[in-house]
């Protein structure tokens, strides 16, 4: 309803105008009208909640005004002078409110330079124009009284300042919406109604023939529905234009502008001193304005270029040079002659994604802020501090090697020096961060970017070895990344075309205290290289973390191991309690679809969910996320067992095994290997029977190579185990017919003990 309301309005003042202008109830059409344009101008504001107000008052005031002008002069128009402009003193009332409404406007979209200058020439040309064709000869009709002549002489001037004013709004902004439209198109209906009173104020005339009010009548309509319309909350602030152009639109007007002395020196036929005075101040004055602007115009080009270019070149953040400066002033570095050697220094901060995930963005933006103007203090004038990333940092300078060290030493204690923090709920701690750095000196003809590329190695190498470290490159570790590159791209085709392998390892029951009884496998993949041949393990699952290969890599692990569990349990090669257990990474974990996949992998093989164990790190329990948590929830409701892998090598707690849904715990090798030997491992391995027991947790300990780490962990109480004492990983087939040949072994053997 109140968006339909500027419609209402423009459809009453259109039929009041044609009612007006053929002479049908006249009386009425201004009242009406008028009456409406008040009331939009009082309430519509307040409708859509337009702010600031002020202007919105000054409207309603200058359309007041305007109405009881036209009521007045109608009512006067025949009286004698000077009881005839009484109504004038009101409209002239109502073109201050109007013209301060405007600047108030103007104020608060903000005055351009440039669009204050093209208004400024309009302005001039209008003033010109009218001075000579309509306030001079008006002023000069002999025998009227002055103040009907100084009135006729002031409504010219009165729009030329509207001009002035609409032109800068005009100019200012690059959105123009609708109410903006119709507040303009009234401006213009006033400019034109006033010109048609100023054309025949050439001769006298005063009051003109009926329909020359038509452009006010109309006008009102038009300003009613502009204060009515939902847009006109918009025009409490501009949209700037980015640059202030001669486009064609603002030529259409500012051309006239421009011609109108040298037109007008043509055209009038008897100028007096005075019209000569006004044509030549006034032509030099938009003269003047035009190389003004113009020279302004190229300043300002030259100043955005400068912008850009810095912009283009260093980082907004911290104001440093950015990759690209970098890549220039090193290669100008590298080229150039001087004492020392060149060394860069490629930093990553440390903690710096625990800062942004704990204390928010903007607390991360300041830390590198900081970090760089401590990295710019720090270090000499002639070092060149860049940030080239997120939170990576590079510096370069030419010097000897014990300089570079220090320099290193400096860099590294400037970063982990405490910092000040404000979060997002206004609470303040200091943060420390550290730094992973490599550090590569220039190779005789080397580049920028070959010396960025080996910093950036040796820097990956220092966060491998532990973190908050520097590392010095050398050869080999170009050469270490080209063989993982390649050991990617070769990964990536086998992961494709399937070309991997899957080993089983046995997982045994130790309550005989020998293990001979076969109660589930770990599914391993293997990988052998058409070139290199065997590839452990732990080389290409790192890359295929990091190549983002794991989560394809894991679900076919996945698929094809339990098909083969469901085969087995077909074809009688192991029983109906066997189960297979494989690895998770943190990455499926991630995914939120993961145990519908699982739910209908085990669907497809028969498989039942009891018989899939999935083994978790537990770095999934410490960093997993609110999905994590409900995907393992969820894989439990399933029936599939959950079991921490590797367990006591991470941030083991009895808090995380109690919050989460596990179902077991697999004691990590490293505890195993010296069962039998320290006294303190099989202490680790008795504290985790027990607190598995009391948690109702099922244990496997890993890596059992020994009968004496076997005897040791049967007398622990430990019920499974698997290990190179019973059988490596071997392929599906070698799996079956050793298992096989256990069972008939075990058989005979469980015969003879009866």
């Amino acid at each position: 309803m109140r968006r339909a309301l500027w419609i209402g309005v423009l459809v009453i003042g259109g039929a009041a105008t044609a009612l007006w202008a053929f002479d049908i109830v006249p009386g009425l059409a201004f009242p009406l009208v008028g009456g409406l344009s008040v009331l939009a101008w009082a309430f519509g504001p307040r409708l859509h909640d337009a702010r600031p107000r002020r202007p919105w008052r000054m409207f309603t005031a200058a359309a007041l005004f305007f109405l009881v002008g036209v009521v007045v002069r109608a009512l006067l128009q025949d009286q004698p002078y000077p009881l005839a402009q009484l109504g004038d003193a009101f409209s002239v009332c109502g073109f201050g409110f109007f013209i301060a409404a405007m600047v108030t406007f103007l104020n608060r979209w903000g005055i351009n330079r440039h669009a204050l200058l093209d208004g400024l020439i309009v302005c001039l040309g209008a003033a010109i124009a009218s001075a000579l064709l309509f306030v001079l000869p008006a002023v000069g009709i002999p025998g009227r009284p002055l103040l009907v002549s100084v009135l006729a002489g002031l409504y010219p001037l009165l729009d030329v300042v509207i001009v002035l004013l609409g032109v800068n709004l005009a100019f200012t902004t690059a959105v123009r919406e609708p109410a903006f439209v119709l507040l303009g198109s009234m401006m213009l209906l006033l400019f034109a109604g006033d010109l048609g009173y100023a054309v025949i104020g050439r001769h006298g005339d005063v009051n003109g023939p009926r329909l020359m009010a038509l452009p006010f009548l109309a006008g009102f309509a038009l300003g009613g529905a502009a204060a009515l319309h939902p847009t006109a909350k918009a025009l409490g602030q501009a949209t700037p234009l980015p640059i202030q152009a001669w486009s064609p639109a603002r030529m259409l007007v500012i051309g006239p502008a421009v011609a109108v002395p040298f037109v007008l020196t043509v055209v009038l036929a008897h100028p007096t001193p005075l019209s000569r005075w006004i044509l030549g101040v006034g032509g030099a004055a938009i003269v003047a304005l035009l190389l003004v602007r113009a020279s302004d115009a190229v300043q300002s080009h030259a100043a955005a270029q400068r912008r850009f270019e810095h912009q283009a070149t260093h980082d907004p953040l911290t104001g440093l040079p950015n990759r690209r400066l970098l890549g220039i002033m090193v290669d100008r570095l590298l080229t150039g002659a001087g004492p020392g050697d060149v060394w860069m220094f490629y930093l990553d901060l440390d903690g710096f994604k625990l800062v942004n995930d704990s204390w928010g963005h903007p607390a991360g933006d300041r830390l590198i802020a900081e970090v760089g103007a401590r990295l710019r203090h720090a270090l000499p004038a002639a070092a060149t501090v860049a940030r080239v990333g997120g939170d990576e940092f590079v510096v370069v300078q030419r010097c000897a090697e014990p300089a570079a060290m220090a320099d290193a030493r400096r860099i590294m204690e400037c970063v982990e020096r405490p910092l000040r923090l404000t979060g997002p709920d206004g609470t303040e701690a200091e943060v420390v961060v550290g730094a992973s750095m490599g550090i590569v000196r220039a190779e005789r003809h080397g580049t920028a970017e070959a010396l960025m590329r080996d910093a950036d190695t040796a820097m990956y190498r220092a966060k491998e070895q532990g973190r908050n470290r520097w590392t010095v490159f050398d050869a080999s570790m170009r050469d270490a990344v080209r063989e993982r590159v390649e050991i990617e791209v070769a990964l990536r085709a086998a992961v494709a075309q399937e070309q991997l392998s899957i080993a089983y390892q046995p997982i045994v029951d130790l309550t005989d205290g020998l293990g001979e009884r076969t109660v589930g496998a770990e599914a391993l993949v293997r990988w052998e290289h058409p070139v290199r041949g065997w590839i452990g393990p732990n080389m290409f699952i790192a890359v295929a973390e990091d190549a983002n290969l794991i989560s394809a890599l894991g679900a076919w692990v996945l698929r094809e191991s339990v098909q083969q569990a469901a085969r087995w349990r077909a074809d009688g090669t192991v029983g109906e309690d066997f189960w297979m257990s494989v690895n998770v990474s943190p990455r499926q974990l991630g995914d939120a679809a993961f145990a519908d996949r699982v739910a209908a992998i085990l669907e497809q093989a028969h498989l039942p969910a009891g018989n899939l164990v999935l083994e978790i790190t537990e770095s999934v329990m410490v960093e997993g996320s609110e999905l994590t948590e409900r995907l393992l929830r969820r894989l439990r409701e399933l029936g599939v067992r959950i079991s921490v892998d590797d367990f006591g090598t991470g941030f083991s707690a009895l808090g995380y095994l109690r919050r989460h849904p596990v179902t077991g715990v697999k004691i990590d090798r490293s505890f195993v290997g010296g069962l039998g030997t320290s006294p303190e491992d099989e202490e680790i391995v008795r504290a985790v029977v027990a607190m598995s027991s009391a948690l109702n947790l099922a244990v496997v300990a890993e890596g059992v190579e020994t009968t004496a780490q076997r005897d040791v962990l049967a007398a622990l109480g430990v019920p499974l185990a698997q290990g190179w004492l019973w059988d490596k990983a071997v392929p599906a087939a070698d799996f079956a017919a050793r298992q096989r040949h256990r069972e008939r072994v075990v058989e005979p053997a469980a015969g003879r003990s009866d």
